[in-house]
């Protein structure tokens, strides 16, 4: 029995996730949005971020520290550096770094036509979904996400 490979997502070579057999490489603002939008997931920022303060959340999610903060968001993860390590699982870096790499993997299965995106205009969301059968009516069945811990009681918050 023959099992087909999966591709591995590609935006540019400024950055690198792998895990086991998958090599994820984005470009600078892919990598960076995709960070941004990590951080508003788990509730550890409220807002879009500025330019020095992204510098840092790049920075924490690649080196999973921020040496020499940029910004306030810099200052505030290391002050609450306590808060925000602990076993590997439950870091904000791990977690930053996971969504990273579980949208980029989602993202991948909708470009090779394995899942499909709906959007739920009384939620405002959009969902992943599989793809429906051939000549059926609606869309797939949704695919459900573990869910991610939230980050809200150490929030930066300007």
């Amino acid at each position: 029995m023959e099992t087909a490979r999966r591709e591995n997502y590609d935006s540019g070579e400024h950055f690198v996730l792998e895990y086991g057999e998958l090599r994820f490489t984005f470009n600078e603002t892919d990598f960076s949005e995709r960070c941004e939008q990590a951080a508003l997931k788990l509730g550890f920022v409220g807002a879009r971020l500025g330019s020095e303060e992204l510098e840092d959340l790049v920075n924490l999610a690649v080196n999973g520290e921020i040496s020499e903060p940029a910004s306030d968001l810099g200052e505030h993860v290391n002050d609450c550096w306590p808060e925000l390590v602990g076993p590997a699982e439950r870091s904000l870096v791990h977690w930053l770094r996971r969504l990273v790499f579980r949208g980029a993997w989602l993202d991948q299965r909708v470009k090779e036509g394995e899942l499909d995106v709906t959007f739920d205009e009384e939620t405002a969301t959009f969902a992943y979904v599989q793809p429906a059968d051939p000549g059926s009516t609606g869309s797939g069945e949704p695919i459900e996400l573990a869910p991610e811990p939230s980050w809200g009681r150490v929030a930066y918050r300007r």
